[in-house]
């Protein structure tokens, strides 16, 4: 069930990124980033928020053992979510999210080739250097 159900969710994730960039793009250019980013991310937080308590409330025992650096991810998600609005209304949907994501595969990879923060090593071969130079030979149709 688990091959199936993990690339449905990334599937799934995927098209949820793809249609909050154009929601984002159209606040974004209504009435800024910074409402854009604040609007998300308030609605957001409400939700999952809700849900944790909903379902059980949140998990806290082993937090203090965590690496500091984990807690960047919300200063990291406002990243994305600032850089999704602000670049889609101006380059359009395909060609930032395309720029976006050849810079999530290529340090993606580095992560996985090189075993960084704490991932699993898994070594680059072959033909994952191939599929990005071919990713990267993509985006830039897509781009130019």
């Amino acid at each position: 069930m688990r091959e199936f159900l993990h690339p449905l969710v990334a599937l799934v994730g995927g098209l949820a990124i793809t249609l909050q960039a154009h929601c984002m793009g159209i606040v974004d250019t209504a009435l800024g980033t910074r409402t854009s980013v604040t609007f998300t991310y308030a609605s957001g937080g409400l939700v999952a928020l809700l849900l944790a308590f909903a379902t059980g409330g949140l998990e806290t025992k082993g937090a203090a053992n965590l690496p500091w650096w984990v807690w960047t991810n919300g200063v990291l998600g406002l990243l994305i979510v600032g850089a999704i609005g602000f670049v889609v209304p101006r380059l359009g949907a395909g060609r930032g999210l395309t720029l976006i994501l050849v810079s999530q595969f290529l340090l993606a990879a580095a992560i996985d080739h090189f075993g960084l923060l704490g991932a699993v090593h898994r070594p680059m071969d072959g033909s994952r250097i191939a599929g990005i130079f071919v990713m990267l030979a993509g985006a830039a149709l897509v781009v130019r």
